[in-house]
């Protein structure tokens, strides 16, 4: 039976058409049903292209597993599982980049995966840990994969976690995806080239900060690149005004979110889709992007000369006349002893990247409105026992959502109560503490993971002191966007703008470079 339906089959007829030299699938298989199903995968890949040969010879210690290969196999990278769901665009990529095809990335950037340990003969040994239904999985995929493309002296494999879960867990990977260098831990959580030479190439930041350190100023610069930053620096643009956006990570929480089908127009989506849309609408424009740079201070236009300045942690600076303030929000922690000490060793804040490493397991969700009561239901398909736990006395979730959960077998769902602890044994969650809040009764849950959904924080610290801010830490905004300094405007979830959605988020970014505009206008 086909691994691919016709429409798909036809469209990656069409990619392999770009393939601009010979390449290989080599798999190595047992006598289970995924190596089946993977024969047939490659056998189907391979007849899209006479370009494409496919071997049953391969001696990899995993099973199912497959290379592709090129160039005598100095350009190589390995898939261990069925890279499909949100991994086939990254078997469609790592097929056209070990083939010749270019990478859609900056040249200086490609320059530097080339030249990696061209000095010292080192080796880079990647090992990637995924899961099929991750989103933020892909980046780090795609980016190995391009580097091993491109540099002999790299070599990635990428490892379905839930299929090789016996491994997964031998070297505790609890949190998806984790990324291992020659062995070691590298790193755990999205990540894209730009970011993973970053870390490789010890000199990358300082020519960073050298180069934002050069700019001239801007007529608006926007801080953060989420859905409210991307709309206030189109909306700039289109004025024809200098505009630069900084931001930590483009596209932002949207990053981290599954199915969207509340985005007006579009009845549904995914963040990762939509984070590309945005930044590809920015780039459309004349915006200068510095993405990867985190800002750690605002200083006003009194302090600084005349301009805003905003200070970053790599040391540069830059200034403005304007500044729009969009720096988002992220997941809220519980505060709790064992939360910190078993994060990504259990405790999890991604049901979707993170709940296949639980499967047949016994997990907890803390938090009862809607983005806790949708991981309790998906995570109900996998794991073997959900209990979710909420502070209020009834859950806060959407009624329709509330009826699906209570349908389930098995779910536990506990009211007023308080988590107090998370337990581990030293290396992972072995069970969590909560208090009755009517009784003050204390309960042990025995359990393996608990993920987090209790709300967002706003990602302000670093403005304490300068701009007025509510005791929830958003920043005060009045209907123009305006904060309490003048020129500095913010938009988002970072503001005290109520209902923190997309769709609204896009809106205050508009208006907030409206409002910018106008600024420089009278002043």
């Amino acid at each position: 039976m086909p691994v691919l339906d016709a429409a798909t089959t036809a469209q990656l007829k069409a990619y392999l058409a770009n393939l601009r030299r010979p390449i290989e699938l080599v798999a190595s298989l047992d006598d289970s049903a995924k190596s089946a199903e993977l024969r047939s995968l490659v056998e189907e890949i391979a007849a899209q292209s006479d370009q494409v040969s496919a071997h049953f010879d391969g001696t990899a210690e995993r099973r199912p597993s497959f290379a592709i290969r090129a160039d005598e196999g100095r350009a190589q990278t390995t898939f261990a599982g069925l890279p499909l769901g949100h991994e086939f665009t990254s078997l469609i990529l790592a097929l056209l980049h070990v083939g010749g095809h270019p990478p859609k990335e900056e040249e200086e950037l490609l320059d530097a995966v080339r030249n990696l340990a061209k000095d010292d003969g080192g080796e880079y040994r990647f090992e990637t840990f995924f899961s099929l239904s991750c989103q933020n999985c892909p980046d780090v995929v795609q980016a190995l994969n391009i580097m091993a493309a491109l540099n002999p002296n790299v070599s990635h494999v990428a490892i379905d976690g839930a299929l090789f879960q016996d491994e997964a867990e031998r070297r505790e990977v609890m949190a998806v995806p984790m990324v291992f260098l020659n062995g070691e831990v590298f790193g755990q959580g999205r990540m894209d080239l730009a970011q993973i030479m970053a870390r490789l190439d010890t000199g990358a930041v300082a020519r960073a900060a050298e180069k934002i350190a050069a700019k001239e100023p801007f007529d608006v610069l926007v801080v953060g690149g989420g859905p409210a930053g991307a709309a206030a620096a189109i909306y700039a643009a289109r004025k024809g005004i200098r505009t630069g956006v900084v931001a930590e990570r483009f596209g932002g929480q949207v990053l981290d979110t599954m199915g969207i089908e509340n985005f007006i127009s579009v009845s549904h989506t995914e963040g990762p889709k939509l984070a590309a849309q945005l930044e590809q609408h920015v780039k459309d424009y004349d915006v200068d992007i510095m993405n990867l740079q985190k800002a750690v201070a605002l200083v006003p236009a009194g302090e600084a000369g005349g301009l805003h300045e905003v200070r970053l942690d790599n040391g540069a600076s830059l200034k403005a006349k304007t500044v729009i303030l969009s720096t988002g929000a992220r997941w809220r922690q519980m505060g709790v002893p064992g939360e910190d000490e078993y994060r990504n060793k259990g405790v999890a804040y991604c049901p979707h990247c993170d709940g296949p490493l639980f499967k047949g397991k016994r997990v907890a969700v803390i938090g009862g409105g809607n983005s806790g009561v949708e991981a309790a239901i998906d995570l109900a398909g996998i794991v073997a026992h959900v209990t979710l736990i909420e502070f209020d006395p009834q859950l806060r979730a959407d009624a329709v959502l509330q009826a699906k959960l209570r349908s389930l077998g098995n779910v536990a769902i506990v009211t007023s109560a308080l988590t107090t602890e998370v337990l581990g044994d030293g290396s992972k969650v072995v069970g969590l503490r909560y208090r009755d809040r009517d009784t003050d009764a204390e309960h042990l849950v025995e359990l393996e993971g608990v993920f987090v959904q209790i709300g967002l924080v706003p990602n302000s610290e670093w403005l304490d002191g300068t701009i007025a801010l509510s005791p929830r830490g958003e920043i005060e905004v009045d209907a123009r966007g305006a904060t309490s300094l003048p020129g500095v405007f913010a938009a988002g979830d970072v503001t005290t703008v109520p209902y923190k959605q997309i769709v609204i988020a896009m809106g205050e970014g508009s208006k907030a470079s409206l409002s910018a505009f106008d600024y420089l206008i009278r002043h």
